[in-house]
């Protein structure tokens, strides 16, 4: 009975040692399967990588910025003093050339003073007229003469300051343009911070752009720029006219302006335009990603496919853009370089191609 419980014993720990190296068999198998899939980068001793047949393209250096179109002069249109308007002689949104009238005040009072001065300008002219001819014949003092000149330039004066005054009673338009919604009524009471409406020139309009500073001194008065803007499908032709006087030291940015003439008023201040300027353009250059430059030791290196293994060659690079970089020295059309896992490559490490382009 003791041999037969001996051996059950040893039938079940066996069974259990099955049974759990079957577990750890699988949980290792499932650790690998579900480990993530490194760079496919060596099998062995061999590097896996993407190739480029160096060949001949058109390389354009462009320019992508964010403006905002602005008007080229706006204000808010205010009397310069105060009292009740009696006309407004403006539609919304309708243009007005310089000098039109855009509303008035009651200038009845000045008008009435003004009448009054005038009439009493004809006596001040004559009392001058006679103590002069009676100065002539010493019939009455320097003084006196002197007096009635005073009263007449005085009487003057006072002319003046009610004709400015009666002009200040009229709100015209300073410059061509739109006009804006109104913000009064007639018979408002109006003073010198009430807007009356806002006046927009929006032939031309302006566009201002912040540049990164290595562009700096290429973009001139004169530049010329495309533009566009949302909704409209048709691209816009701009020319720049001035720029900012230093780059902005927190932005690394300088602002640039430009002009488009807008004749037709078809574009409205305040919207984004998306910009281009075309800086330089090379038809024949020899060009490859920016990503195939390998920077040692203050050169750049590129690393071509040479009969199954990778050779480090120097070049002298040119133009650069966003994605490409231009090759002034150093790679002949036809070469085939490596443009991925560079940082792993190093002189005759042997590599396979898995794709060309």
């Amino acid at each position: 009975m003791k041999k037969k419980w001996i051996i059950t014993a040893a039938v079940i720990a066996g069974f259990c040692l099955i049974a759990g190296g079957y577990k750890y068999y699988s949980q290792s198998k499932s650790s690998e399967a579900e480990a993530p899939a490194g760079p496919k980068a060596k099998k062995g001793n061999i590097l896996n990588v993407n190739g480029l047949v160096v060949k001949t393209q058109k390389l354009t250096d462009e320019l992508s910025m964010v403006g905002n179109l602005m008007p080229d002069e706006e204000v808010d249109l205010t009397f310069e003093t105060s009292g009740k308007i009696i006309e407004i002689n403006f539609e919304e949104g309708a243009r007005v050339r310089k000098g039109d009238l855009i509303s008035k005040f009651n200038d009845k009072p000045r008008w009435a003073q003004l009448s009054r001065y005038e009439a009493q300008l004809k006596l001040a002219n004559d009392r001058v007229f006679r103590q002069s001819t009676l100065l002539e014949k010493d019939a009455v003092s320097q003084e006196a003469f002197e007096k009635a000149r005073t009263e007449l330039a005085i009487l003057n004066a006072d002319i003046d300051i009610v004709k400015q005054n009666i002009a200040l009673t009229e709100l015209r338009a300073p410059f061509d343009g739109v006009i804006g919604l109104r913000n009064v009524s007639e018979g408002a009471f109006a003073n010198t911070t009430l807007v009356v409406a806002k006046l927009t020139k929006i032939s031309p309009l302006k566009i201002d752009m912040h540049i990164p500073e290595r562009y700096a001194d290429q973009i001139m008065k004169g530049t010329k720029l495309s533009f566009t803007v949302e909704g409209i499908n048709e691209t816009f032709d701009a020319t720049v006219y001035a720029k900012e006087s230093e780059v902005d030291a927190e932005t690394r940015m300088m602002t640039v302006r430009a002009t488009y003439p807008n004749t037709n008023g078809r574009l409205t201040p305040g919207r984004f335009a998306s910009a281009k300027i075309q800086m330089q353009d090379i038809p024949d250059a020899i060009a490859i990603p920016t990503e195939a430059i390998v920077p040692e030791m203050g050169v750049d290196k590129v690393y071509k496919y040479v009969n199954g293994k990778a050779k480090a060659v120097a070049v002298k690079t040119g133009l650069r853009t966003d994605a490409q970089i231009q090759i002034i020295e150093g790679l002949l059309v036809g070469d085939t370089i490596i443009t991925s896992g560079t940082l792993q490559l190093r002189e005759d490490l042997p590599v396979v191609l898995d794709v060309v382009e």
